[in-house]
């Protein structure tokens, strides 16, 4: 396995571990959200939304651990980098679009870590081996 994997791999456990703090915070004092990111409108949070981000965030941090530990798994891969494009997406949107959450530390964070994320994955996926089974039968279509 690369440097370039393993480096991944610790970046993507750290951002799980930071999003399962958030899960935490969101389930225990839905104040969090309208402190820390939707600042913008912060009548628009309540339990039920905060509730719905913790299951959100958790769903995304399960996600990011289980490709760490299978970092060649490349469906869950795939599926890990989607988390990050939907995470950068929302965020965006709540921003520029929605303007619930106007561009302090609290959304630049997210936005910051989704977006390194991403490039970081990209890069990555270019050392993600092609699977034995996948590359033999892919050359034996060519003959």
């Amino acid at each position: 396995m690369s440097r370039f994997l393993n480096v991944l791999r610790s970046w993507l456990v750290m951002v799980s571990v930071i999003a399962m703090g958030n899960t935490v915070q969101s389930f225990s004092d839905h104040s969090f959200l309208s402190e820390k990111l939707y600042t913008g409108t912060p009548e628009f949070v309540n339990g039920l939304q905060a509730r719905t981000f913790g299951i959100w965030t958790l769903l995304s941090s399960i996600i990011r651990c289980t490709c760490a530990i299978d970092i060649q798994n490349k469906t869950l891969y795939h599926i890990t980098l989607w988390t990050f494009v939907l995470a950068l997406g929302h965020f965006l949107s709540e921003a520029f679009i929605f303007k619930t959450a106007p561009l302090t530390i609290g959304i630049m964070a997210p936005l910051i870590v989704a977006s390194f994320s991403i490039v970081g994955m990209l890069i990555g996926f270019q050392c993600v081996p092609e699977p034995q089974e996948e590359g033999a039968a892919r050359h034996k279509k060519r003959n």
